[in-house]
């Protein structure tokens, strides 16, 4: 379990600093925007179990490789709901931030990501939800530890309590997980 979940959280950290990072980036230059809207479109509507098996031909098997699938799970979710959150900000917070000549930074601080918040944390609700579901898959095809290769194992070797006990700690898991994320955002 505490494998599972450290790849888990260590993926899913990485997942969303960069797609809030990049997600500003591209909300506030509307030329980067122009140019990788299109590329960015193309791959968040590839599933993120379908991209396993490339990972796992560039990473090979191990813990990066969990960790790298997580993290690309969690990106892209979190990067389209920041660059949604940005783009819908009032004009007039905008007009309001160079009439107090505010900073970039102080902009991004004190105006865009307060405003664009909920957004932001539904995209990382809904990446942490995908993230968990990525976990237990690249576990089941490229790993022999963790609570999915666990479980995948129980079930090829025809021990039904053992798979049954994999899949209920899956739900209580992710049902957790869940809460303390609602609670967090709270």
């Amino acid at each position: 379990v505490l494998l599972s979940m450290g790849n888990l959280f260590t993926g899913f950290l990485v997942g969303i600093a960069a797609g809030v990072v990049i997600g500003f980036v591209l909300a506030m230059i509307p030329t980067f925007r122009w140019m990788f809207e299109p590329t960015i479109h193309f791959f968040r509507g590839i599933p993120p179990v379908a991209m396993i098996p490339i990972v796992i031909t560039l990473i090979g098997f191990g813990p990066e490789m969990r960790v790298a699938n997580i993290a690309l799970a969690a990106f892209f979710p979190t990067l389209i709901a920041t660059l949604d959150g940005i783009r819908g900000i009032d004009s007039s917070l905008k007009d309001v931030c160079s009439v107090y000549r505010l900073t970039p930074a102080e902009r991004m601080v004190r105006v865009y990501l307060p405003a664009a918040g909920p957004q932001i944390f539904s995209g990382i609700q809904v990446s942490l939800q995908v993230s968990f579901v990525v976990m237990i898959a690249s576990e089941m095809l490229g790993s022999s530890q963790g609570i999915g290769a666990m479980t995948l194992l129980a079930q090829q070797s025809f021990m039904s309590a053992d798979m049954w006990a994999g899949i209920l700690l899956l739900g209580v898991i992710g049902f957790l997980v869940n809460v303390v994320f609602e609670f967090i955002k709270g």
